[in-house]
């Protein structure tokens, strides 16, 4: 049986948001028995000294973990010295293991996985399958990351997208990264679309008065507005911030923050400065088996992308807080993947990006009309249902790996 090789930093145990989408496919296709190898790092996203082991086996799953530095994610340069050592070692375990026909799907972490991945697959006469969660160097030039955006964009891009048009398939996850795909001169016939999902049996709406998350976070008699998970770059929070000042004196009014990331620290420190700290709490991400409770303990979910970024971006957050049957503001471009999955659902609300008197106007209307929000979580369900349950999922990417044979 010819195998099937994952290549991405992170991987089970880790619960960074790639990993898990990855280990779910990757045990689902074992149990499929289906011939798996892992290629990773020894690394925890939220833990760089974390050290797994370098060989194990997990359910049938072949892991080989490679070995690099450990700098972390506190500044662009560690970060990149991490990046440059997984390459690296990834490389040679490739060469070490690959074999002719067999498959090797490149995720996007680190960024540009998709050129190393052709490389690979061409020296050892391998299937390649790009997995794309994110569309690189142009969100870096996007957020104006040094070098990326100057004289190293160009030939990045072109490798990047000689691996595009290498590849037997590239997965995308939305309608607007498959635009973006295509624009690149990338055939239909090799762009396949397979959103990203969530444990949709084991996230199921819970009533507030069932949630005991509402009463350990003393919540009970809050409107919440919530958000939940890594709040990067890519999100914008000013508009949020705004808008949070205009229910100053509304005691009613709670936003929560579950997570963390590069943004999460930055707005803390500014919900500190405009003495804003009583409308505010921030928690920890929370394990897998609390998260049907804390994605249900908000009545509005916020989500965020800067609109520069669609097509490169998907939020998968969207697919937890509809499992969670809960309404979304979408503080994002309304022709976006999010905005039009919003409008067209009728799911929630659309605000553009620093519009903060829409926003405020809309969480005010949401927590004076209840019944309102909840049929609004009711229509985020069923949306799921129809296009975002992950056995489809799962459906789709077995079909993909039976293409390729």
């Amino acid at each position: 049986m010819k195998r099937v090789f994952f290549l991405n930093r992170y991987f089970f145990p880790d619960h960074s948001a790639t990993s898990q989408i990855l280990s779910q496919l990757a045990f689902h296709l074992a149990d499929s028995r289906r011939n798996i190898v892992v290629i990773t790092s020894q690394q925890i996203y939220d833990n760089p000294s974390a050290r797994l082991p370098r060989e194990e086996t997990l359910r049938g799953i072949r892991v080989h973990r490679v070995g690099g530095t450990h700098f972390g994610r506190s500044n662009l340069l560690s970060r990149a010295i991490d990046y440059l050592s997984f390459y690296w070692g990834a490389w040679r375990m490739l060469m070490a293991h690959l074999e002719q026909d067999d498959t090797l799907v490149a995720m996007t972490d680190p960024p540009l996985l998709s050129i190393l991945g052709s490389y690979a697959a061409r020296r050892k006469g391998a299937h390649l399958v790009n997995w794309l969660q994110d569309i690189y160097p142009e969100i870096a030039a996007e957020l104006e990351i040094p070098l990326i955006k100057g004289f190293l964009n160009r030939p990045l891009r072109h490798a990047r997208d000689a691996s595009l048009h290498s590849a037997d398939v590239n997965v995308v996850l939305g309608e607007c990264m498959a635009e973006k795909v295509s624009s690149l001169g990338v055939p239909s016939s090799q762009i396949r679309l397979v959103p990203n999902w969530c444990d949709d049996g084991m996230i199921v709406p819970i009533s507030p008065d069932s949630n005991p998350l509402r009463a350990n976070w003393q919540l009970d008699d809050k409107f919440v507005v919530g958000y939940s998970g890594n709040l990067g770059r890519a999100h914008e929070f000013e508009t949020l911030l705004q808008a949070s000042q205009q229910f100053k004196n509304d005691p009613r009014i709670c936003f929560l923050i579950i997570g963390g990331g590069h943004q999460a620290d930055e707005l803390a420190r500014r919900v500190n400065g405009l003495s804003l700290s009583d409308k505010y709490l921030f928690m920890p991400y929370q394990d897998d088996d609390v998260l049907k409770y804390s994605l249900s303990v908000p009545d509005v979910h916020w989500v965020s992308l800067r609109p520069e970024l669609e097509g490169l971006i998907v939020p998968s957050k969207i697919y937890g807080i509809a499992a969670a049957g809960r309404p979304m503001i979408a503080i994002a471009a309304k022709n976006g993947e999010v905005g039009r999955l919003v409008d067209s659902y009728d799911c929630g609300i659309v605000v553009d990006p620093g519009d903060s008197d829409a926003l405020a106007n809309a969480i005010g209307r949401l927590s004076k009309a209840p019944d309102d929000a909840a049929a609004m979580g009711r229509r985020a369900r069923a949306m799921l249902e129809s296009r975002f349950r992950r056995r489809d999922a799962y459906e789709r990417w077995d079909r993909i790996f039976d293409e390729i044979g």
